[in-house]
């Protein structure tokens, strides 16, 4: 066997994207061994590439996490109820979530959706918020298949709720229900995904594709052939699946290496000033809404979601910047997106 000769300097994730086409699925795991070594902006950017491209993030490979601390017990009875369903009667009173279930039933979600997508990409304001409301209890059903992987299903909800507000604002014709789903299977997997990265998921999987390699290559040589799967397995102690995807990981790696790093195109000038004058009406749009929160809220918003350019904190990490707890961060921000809804409501009256 010839020695795998591969650095992750030299497969950098813009090389991964030029090996795959605008319909196929990117595997979370493998992007995440690209990313580990990337600063958090080359993270962003990454994931940025992907949303641009419409790609669907596969995130199969990776494992399946508990959290530490107080939210595992939350995690692993989340991931439970999603089997056979979630309704508000499965938890206190006071929880953020059902508090969030028992709003979402309370809203209006009537009208055809595929009727309601032709007029909200039109830009009627009322279509959009019909549609959005229609798209919630989708949200809820995707989400469950989300739970497990070390996500909140609150969290999971909120970020498929901006990947429906995506869709149903991005909507331009076509199969609306493919698009709604797309897009909100996107951005829970997003969360998954650097949730992963934030639990040295990476890092892991490089080290065993190095453990992998090394096994492979000793083998080699004790036993004068290639060594099957099972055998490197069992020297490695793990299983089948995950043998399996160290050694495509592998091959991926050695042929990323190959693959020739694309010029970057000339920017237009014209359209970066477009999109320039979007971002900042964005922003200003994004700065009235929170102008309606109270400090802590909006400073707990603009943390959770990255408002300022920076990459969105979980529950405990905005705990520590405020001095809260997670479920105090989670319960004020249930109710601070609450507040932000009931305006938004009266502005489309």
């Amino acid at each position: 066997m010839n020695e795998l000769d591969f650095s992750f300097e030299d497969t950098p994730w813009e090389a991964y994207f030029q090996t795959l086409g605008p319909e196929d699925s990117v595997s979370a795991a493998k992007l995440l061994v690209l990313l580990e070594e990337e600063a958090e902006q080359q993270v962003e950017d990454a994931f940025q590439d992907l949303e641009s491209a419409s790609m669907t993030l596969d995130i199969s490979g990776l494992p399946r996490v508990k959290a530490a601390g107080e939210a595992t017990a939350r995690l692993l009875r989340e991931m439970e109820l999603s089997k056979t369903g979630i309704t508000p009667e499965q938890w206190e009173e006071n929880d953020p979530l059902r508090m969030y279930l028992e709003e979402v039933a309370a809203m209006p979600a009537f009208g055809d959706e595929n009727l309601l997508a032709e007029r909200a990409s039109r830009g009627e304001p009322r279509a959009m918020e019909q549609l959005t409301n229609l798209g919630l209890a989708r949200v809820l059903e995707i989400a469950r298949e989300f739970t497990g992987y070390g996500v909140l299903l609150l969290d999971l909800i909120q970020e498929g709720s901006l990947g429906l507000w995506k869709a149903v604002s991005g909507y331009a014709g076509g199969d609306y229900p493919a698009w709604r789903d797309h897009w909100i299977r996107f951005y829970m997997a997003k969360a998954v995904a650097l949730q992963a990265r934030a639990n040295g998921v990476g890092q892991k999987a490089r080290r065993g594709m190095e453990d992998f390699r090394q096994v492979d290559e000793r083998l080699l040589t004790e036993l004068g052939r290639n060594p099957t799967l099972e055998e490197i397995a069992e020297q490695l102690h793990i299983g089948m699946e995950e043998a399996e995807s160290l050694r495509k990981m592998l091959e991926d790696a050695r042929l990323m290496a190959r693959v020739k790093q694309p010029e970057e195109p000339e920017e237009n000038a014209q359209d970066q000033a477009v999109e320039d004058t979007a971002a900042f009406q964005s922003r200003s749009r994004i700065l009235d809404l929170l102008s309606g929160l109270d400090p802590q809220q909006a400073q707990l918003l603009t943390l959770r979601f990255g408002l300022e350019g920076k990459p969105p904190l979980t529950p405990e990490e905005t705990g520590k910047r405020l001095g809260l707890s997670a479920q105090e961060v989670v319960r004020q921000e249930a109710q601070a997106l609450a507040k932000l809804r009931r305006g938004q409501s009266k502005e489309t009256v």
